[in-house]
């Protein structure tokens, strides 16, 4: 199992736990999703907090998965898909809790998320340009300004906890031994207060959002499709795997 789950107080506990970088197959994303979105639909249940074990809090998608079969996009983009929308659109506040790095379809959860909590040694980063894909844009976008939300994604550079929050990302930075409480504090005060008012105002506040942030995330996934019909996709999987740098063509139209 990829990740065991916690219920105490009215604050279910999803701990991410698949070592060593938390990186998830199609199947594991898919079962994630399920979690999420049924742990929104039990009533003893009143604030989820997702935080990981490990290294970092995920890398995203299993990339080893991909670079044996192209086609396992297909599932994997459902299960991000089905993910980030389980806590985009869950009834309940979700809150994350982030150390090390948060990469990819890690940092789509973030930005699906209601509130984040960081780890002085959390990182953030979209590395799909170097990995042969696309995605987390529109995730990104309801972290970052647009412009340092393109800076990330051309380059796949990574920022650390103090510069998120000071973009006004996080909540709070804390130290490492610190996340898990300073996380459960937010959780338990939400917690008390009346489930059906702030079910209401989830429900306003993401009516309100510009946009809609799952059909911009499936525009990005028609997009990872192309890419993964390009040779220099393959090329990067390929080169990410066997740990060396990679050659590609000069010709972006092929």
């Amino acid at each position: 199992m990829a990740y065991r789950t916690e219920v105490a107080s009215g604050v279910a506990h999803l701990i991410l736990n698949k070592p060593p970088v938390n990186a998830f197959n199609s199947v594991e994303w898919a079962s994630i999703a399920a979690e999420i979105r049924s742990l929104g639909k039990d009533d003893v249940v009143r604030v989820i907090l997702i935080s990981a074990e490990g290294r970092g809090f995920c890398a995203g998608v299993d990339i080893k998965e991909l670079g044996a079969d192209a086609g396992k996009i297909v599932p994997v983009n459902k299960g991000n898909y089905d993910t980030f929308e389980a806590i985009h659109r869950n009834s309940k506040p979700v809150i994350l809790a982030l150390h090390g790095f948060v990469l990819g379809g890690g940092i789509c959860m973030a930005g699906a998320a209601d509130i984040l909590v960081a780890s002085e040694c959390a990182t953030f980063g979209v590395p799909e340009v170097d990995r042969g894909a696309m995605g987390g844009g529109a995730h990104l976008q309801r972290l970052f300004p647009v412009q340092k939300v393109r800076y990330l994604y051309f380059t796949g550079e990574l920022i650390d906890a103090q510069e998120a929050w000071r973009l006004g990302a996080v909540e709070k930075v804390v130290a490492r031994d610190a996340l898990i409480p300073a996380a459960m504090e937010i959780a338990t005060k939400i917690a008390a207060k009346s489930p059906r008012m702030i079910g209401l105002a989830k429900e306003a506040l993401n009516a309100i959002e510009d946009g809609n942030l799952e059909e911009k995330y499936r525009r990005e996934q028609g997009l990872t499709l192309e890419a993964y019909m390009h040779p220099d996709s393959q090329e990067a999987r390929d080169a990410f795997n066997d740990k060396r740098d990679a050659s590609f063509s000069d010709d972006a139209s092929v």
